[in-house]
């Protein structure tokens, strides 16, 4: 068992706390404000682990970011995860050769363009991943058959 660790609030910091309880922030959010009031209340480090089904050294991660942040060390920190290979302009890029350009694309093709151009270097399969959660290609299945239909 380690040492004590316990928080002290005061009425104001317990009453951020509580509405934190109803705002609508994200659940870990919620929980890690629950933890500092617990631990606020007399609760063990142990005891409120169990109670949330976490680690004893969660808990006392969140303590210990309460003590140094405050309320900001509720929340996760920006710049979490992989960050993006492609930005905006080279999807912009993709999207123009798209539209202008007399000549039809596939995936792959566009990735080697996009490689050769730009030196980014994207699967064929996330290029339409992103052009499709866009809306940039595919075709409306309407305006298929009315432009491609002879009569």
């Amino acid at each position: 068992m380690g040492a004590r660790l316990r928080v002290f609030l005061t009425h104001e910091q317990d009453q951020t706390l509580l509405k934190i309880r109803t705002a609508d922030v994200p659940r870990k959010v919620k929980d890690r404000a629950a933890i500092i009031r617990l631990s606020a209340h007399g609760w063990y480090v142990e005891n409120i682990a169990a109670h949330f089904n976490l680690t004893v050294q969660t808990v006392r991660d969140v303590l210990h970011k309460w003590e140094k942040q405050g309320l900001e060390g509720l929340w996760e920190q920006p710049g979490r995860g992989r960050k993006p290979k492609w930005n905006e302009d080279n999807i912009v890029f993709l999207e123009k050769c798209l539209r202008e350009e007399p000549r039809t694309y596939n995936s792959l093709q566009l990735a080697q363009k996009l490689e050769r151009e730009h030196s980014i270097k994207l699967s064929p399969d996330r290029i339409r991943r992103v052009l499709k959660k866009r809306g940039s290609i595919g075709s409306e299945q309407g305006k298929v058959t009315r432009e491609s239909k002879t009569r």
